[in-house]
């Protein structure tokens, strides 16, 4: 079946399970808006890029799955820079994809040209600039993979107007081959026994909780842990609602300001 490399996109992204995307449509992503009419997939027109990516951070939050955003190129792919960085931050999968001048004119200061994967290289996992209209399920489907596996963040693709107006015959690949990409999520039983002994001979030990037990839904597992060693928490903003603020053991946030660096227990805490 031949497809252009705008609907080998968005039918990459259905395949992908996607059915809401947050974006705003401009030149370089224009062509890729035609499919999206047909297709299943629900997008949310927002007022500017970076509410996209914070709307796109807040579905993965609520849904657990990973937040698609898609925008245009230049002060548009800037604009998704803010929400990027603070998911590579939080650990949120994100999959955003910006539309690029043509890939012939890369690199001639052309209308609305950046240099996004450049931009973006230190606040994503990953980051891809498609070359071949063929490449496209490939590419989505490893973005979507980074994304949501080992530790969870945000990916990009640099999506250039003339691959999107390409035509390529459509596949979809039976899996994602990422030779230097092994994310590892079990845990060492050996260092498990090793922090136990150190948890257990420790006189004050303290548990800095983060964002991860919310992610792992983990609240109860940390509250018998800090039962079982009576060991106090102290949670991060990102782990806040993670163990309960009127328990005994709980010392809240850390908070730090110009005069005073302490945690004081969330019953003394004043906003």
């Amino acid at each position: 079946m031949k497809l252009t490399g705008a609907q080998a996109l968005i039918k990459s992204l259905e395949m992908e399970g996607t059915e809401v995307m947050f974006g705003l449509p401009g030149g370089a992503i224009l062509p890729v808006y035609d499919p999206l009419i047909d297709s299943s997939i629900r997008h949310i027109l927002v007022r500017h890029e970076q509410g996209a990516g914070h709307m796109a951070e807040g579905y993965a939050h609520a849904t657990g799955r990973p937040g698609v955003a898609m925008v245009t190129s230049g002060p548009a792919a800037t604009n998704i820079v803010t929400p990027l960085c603070d998911a590579y931050m939080d650990s949120i999968p994100l999959v955003v994809v910006t539309g690029q001048v043509p890939y012939s004119v890369i690199g001639t200061d052309a209308f609305q040209e950046a240099d996004t994967v450049g931009i973006t290289m230190p606040i994503t996992k990953h980051n891809w600039l498609v070359t071949d209209a063929n490449d496209i399920p490939e590419v989505i489907r490893e973005a979507f993979h980074v994304a949501t596996t080992g530790r969870p963040g945000p990916v990009l693709v640099d999506f250039p107007k003339d691959i999107a107006n390409q035509t390529m015959d459509w596949h979809w690949p039976d899996g994602v081959d990422l030779p230097g990409y092994k994310p590892y999520s079990k845990g060492h039983p050996k260092q498990i026994k090793e922090a136990a002994r150190l948890i257990n001979e420790s006189e004050r030990p303290v548990i800095y909780a983060g964002g991860g037990i919310l992610k792992a839904r983990a609240a109860q597992a940390l509250r018998a842990l800090a039962e079982l060693t009576g060991a106090h928490v102290v949670t991060t903003l990102m782990a806040r609602g993670a163990f309960p603020d009127d328990h005994p053991l709980c010392l809240g946030m850390p908070e730090c300001t110009a005069t005073t660096r302490r945690s004081r227990p969330c019953s003394e805490r004043t906003s």
